[in-house]
């Protein structure tokens, strides 16, 4: 490639962004104990490794030419790069709604942490609330039976600045699921009282730069092996079960993990009060996405 010449205004702006990064990852691995793995790690295409999300994300596959008849893959989107994490817990004592909400209050408190070094450092105003608030979409469908999922989401985080909302991908009463969610990924069917289920959810905070509801992290506690039977019964996925992976976990040869993702340039977005993603991350847009946002390259 050609050189290209930075002003003095993107430099610190690359620096902003990297030590944002770096301050955030230092405290997953502090308060989750978590030891960094280098990735992306490719997985064999129909092993069941990847899991397909919401079932609309396209995987990045290359073929290895050292491995014949053989394609490999990373579900990885333009515009999105994330922490990946995963956590052992104990199948007996910690698959339960407890577990859950105490992994998100310290992801929470690192986010917290690294707002504060971001005003400490540039001068940004925090805005973000002490706490995080804990809201199932039961009870947000029902505190707002006229509206949208994302108009549910944009009047619960406006109220309370942050919240966990709880029980992402199963049917609600009304018949309708709040998102999709994969159905052999994270638990959304564990009856966790007699009118709520799901041990999975989303970490929501209000942005006060755009005014809207903006998603940080997507997480929860993975399935059981009788949560998978379950999930993609339930779902018509049972094609599934024949996959190595699915095999694995079934007879008991996986451990049982809580984990998620984070977002990365979204959390840099958000802390350092950027407009549009393409402020802080490298990617392709419009041309009129160029013009009208300022500062972006």
């Amino acid at each position: 490639m050609r050189p290209i010449i930075m002003s003095s205004h993107y430099v610190q702006q690359q620096q902003q962004i990297s030590k944002v990064k770096q301050f955030f990852s230092q405290q997953l691995e502090q308060k989750l104990g978590l030891i960094e793995v280098q990735a992306p790690i490719l997985a064999k295409v129909g092993d069941g490794t990847q899991d397909n999300l919401s079932g609309h994300e396209n995987a990045v596959a290359v073929n290895v030419k050292a491995i014949t008849d053989s394609r490999y893959e990373v579900v990885h989107s333009v515009y999105v790069d994330q922490w990946d994490w995963e956590q052992v817990i104990c199948e007996s004592t910690q698959r339960c709604l407890s577990t859950l909400k105490q992994t998100v209050e310290t992801i929470y408190q690192g986010i917290k942490a690294t707002e504060k070094y971001v005003s400490d450092s540039f001068g940004l105003t925090p805005f973000l609330p002490t706490e995080i608030t804990f809201v199932h979409s039961e009870a947000l469908r029902k505190m707002y039976p006229d509206f949208t999922a994302k108009q549910r989401e944009k009047a619960i985080t406006q109220e309370y600045g942050a919240v966990f909302l709880i029980g992402i991908g199963g049917a609600l009463s009304d018949g309708k699921i709040h998102d999709v969610r994969a159905p052999d990924y994270d638990d959304w069917s564990t009856p966790t009282c007699e009118q709520y289920m799901g041990l999975n959810g989303d970490i929501l905070v209000w942005n006060p730069v755009l005014e809207d509801a903006f998603e940080i992290s997507s997480m929860g506690i993975r399935v059981s092996p009788e949560v998978l039977q379950t999930q993609l019964s339930i779902t018509g996925d049972e094609d599934r079960l024949e996959f190595d992976w699915h095999k694995a976990l079934l007879e008991s040869k996986l451990p049982q993990t809580i984990g998620g993702g984070i977002g990365q340039s979204r959390l840099a977005m958000l802390l350092l009060q950027k407009q549009h993603i393409g402020q802080v991350q490298v990617g392709v847009w419009p041309a009129q996405t160029y013009t009208s946002v300022d500062g972006l390259l």
